[in-house]
């Protein structure tokens, strides 16, 4: 005989506990000043068991944040643009060992640091040729301008890449630069993942924003997610917030560079979207590349990308060539898939979780994680840059917390 579940227990998810991370969240990051708003939006086995949204949208318009509040979601974009290369690996277009150099033949010579500075650099030829999968797990070899401390972040800084560059601009001063190390040598946070926007538009023959407009944001009914806002969402959209050692100051207004078509179109942090959009992805991924009718990818391709593609099996922590790793992810007991960061021993990461969880974040402190064990989808917006990275692990605490069953053997990653 099958109990109801208590009306404070819902899909094993106990409903009390959840606002127990409500009141953390506001009495720790809200009241304190830290963060100015944030969206929790819990979904497990079918069903959104919590939502809720507190804080202000526009701290100094007092607009209190709303379900429907359209943020920068930054590096979340990423899973999207990988969904959209491993389409098109399923279209026999490409594969994940093909070089980067059989789509953009201008990077065939391409050379791995050895000396110099911009305009002076010295390099020589790389042990093996970068591979697309090396664009996918970061492990291509190449840099950001949000890196510190390396041989190349300074000159994608003075060379405005990704920022003052358009996409094609972008790719081609990329090939007059050597790369940070050897490809698949090292785990380095970069730019590969707006270089994969441009492969997607090779391969496509169509620009890499119409290609996810077309073939994902439409079909999954992601109505409020694009590169973009629209003048008549603007009223959605808010304005993000940054901490610094004065605490928290304005960065960009809502009526800042997202509220026209942007100059570079960026697969790597391009997009915003809502809760509710970023859900639907989510649901996808976790019923295997299919949602409400519609399947973008087959379940062994969803499963390939959700497997750690990290050579040799290691984790960041063993590979990371800068402390963005750290930033962005626990990086011990973590490997890397095609798009996500995958935990392979949760007792490595000493949080809560199962192996093959996998998950990441944004830039302004959004973050999401899916757990195929447990038919699990956490989604967290807020907009801060340099939010505190604690918050993410406080959250996988409670969610955790709040489960009341849980499945006894967990996915093997083998």
């Amino acid at each position: 005989m099958t109990t109801p579940e208590s009306p404070a227990v819902r899909q094993g998810v106990s409903l009390d506990r959840l606002e127990r991370w409500e009141t953390h969240l506001k009495t720790r990051y809200l009241d304190t000043g830290i963060l100015p708003n944030a969206l929790t939006l819990v979904y497990r086995r079918g069903e959104t068991v919590h939502r809720h949204a507190q804080g202000f949208a526009d701290v100094e318009g007092s607009v209190p944040l709303r379900d429907d509040h359209i943020f920068r979601i930054y590096s979340m974009t990423k899973p999207v643009t990988s969904l959209a290369f491993m389409m098109l690996v399923e279209d026999g277009l490409t594969t994940l060992s093909d070089p980067v150099s059989s789509v953009l033949p201008e990077w065939a010579n391409l050379g791995v640091w050895t000396g110099g500075t911009l305009g002076r650099f010295t390099g020589e030829a790389p042990r093996r040729p970068m591979r697309m999968v090396d664009l996918l797990r970061h492990t291509s070899g190449l840099s950001y301008h949000i890196q510190q401390g390396g041989h190349l972040d300074g000159a994608y800084r003075d060379l405005g890449l990704g920022v003052k560059t358009t996409l094609p601009e972008f790719v081609a001063a990329l090939a007059d630069l050597p790369l940070e190390h050897e490809p698949g040598e090292h785990w380095h946070y970069s730019a590969a993942t707006d270089v994969l926007g441009y492969v997607i538009e090779r391969l496509s023959g169509q620009p890499f924003e119409d290609f996810v407009r077309d073939r994902i944001l439409t079909p999954l009914g992601m109505t409020d997610t694009a590169f973009h806002v629209p003048a008549d969402k603007l009223d959605r959209f808010m304005p993000c917030y940054a901490l610094t050692g004065q605490g928290r100051v304005l960065f960009d207004p809502a009526a800042g560079r997202f509220a026209r078509p942007p100059h570079f179109v960026s697969g790597g942090g391009g997009l915003v979207s809502t809760a509710a959009d970023y859900l639907r992805l989510c649901r996808l991924f976790l019923r295997g590349g299919e949602l409400d009718g519609t399947r973008l990818i087959s379940p062994k391709t969803m499963e390939l990308m959700t497997r750690n593609h990290l050579p040799g099996g290691a984790d960041i922590a063993s590979m990371a060539l800068s402390p963005i790793a750290v930033s962005e992810t626990s990086a011990a007991g973590v490997g890397f898939g095609l798009g996500f960061a995958v935990t392979l021993d949760p007792v490595r990461t000493m949080r809560a979780g199962n192996a093959g969880d996998y998950s990441w974040g944004g830039a302004a402190g959004t973050y999401f994680w899916i757990d195929p064990v447990e038919d699990l989808a956490v989604i967290f917006m807020t907009q801060l840059l340099l939010s505190p990275d604690r918050v993410r692990d406080d959250l996988r605490t409670f969610v955790y917390a709040a489960l009341t069953d849980t499945p006894t053997q967990p996915r093997s990653l083998a």
